[in-house]
């Protein structure tokens, strides 16, 4: 069943609405990809330009060498983030920045001991990089524009 077709069949409290949510659904799914996408390149951006110097981090998570980690994380923030907000190969690049919110929720919960308080933006951003594994990019993507996806 397509999403306006969901929003149709719907019995909304307020009907007047149901023509502005089956519009919208699709323009707010691709704000929020962007976003997600571009926030993921900012924090990546500071470490592009260092792709070594989160070596001691990540082999305080235990991934070993960080020599190999530290670039891959680097890597994957920012251009995943790109590529998320584009649209280019999103449920790939989504599972990438999945994978790293995941660990990012493991360290601030279990390894520094901060519980769900440290551990929530991650958990929230986790959500997000998880939604676009399953959903892609829509049809405001270049996948959708190549005609081919993940």
């Amino acid at each position: 069943m397509s999403q306006t077709t969901e929003t149709t069949n719907r019995r909304l409290i307020i009907p007047a609405f149901r023509g502005l949510y089956a519009a919208a659904h699709e323009g707010v799914e691709t704000i929020l990809r962007v976003v997600a996408g571009a926030a993921l390149v900012t924090h990546g951006l500071g470490k592009i330009g260092d792709p070594f110097g989160a070596a001691g981090m990540v082999e305080s998570l235990g991934f070993y060498p960080g020599v190999f980690w530290s670039p891959l994380l680097s890597f994957t923030e920012f251009f995943a983030g790109i590529l998320i907000a584009v649209g280019f190969l999103t449920r790939p690049a989504s599972f990438a920045a999945l994978f790293v919110l995941l660990v990012t929720v493991w360290f601030h919960w279990i390894t520094k001991g901060q519980g769900y308080g440290g551990a929530e933006k991650s958990i929230l951003w986790a959500a997000i990089f998880l939604f676009f594994v399953i959903r892609g990019g829509n049809r405001h993507s270049v996948d959708a524009r190549i005609g081919r996806e993940f």
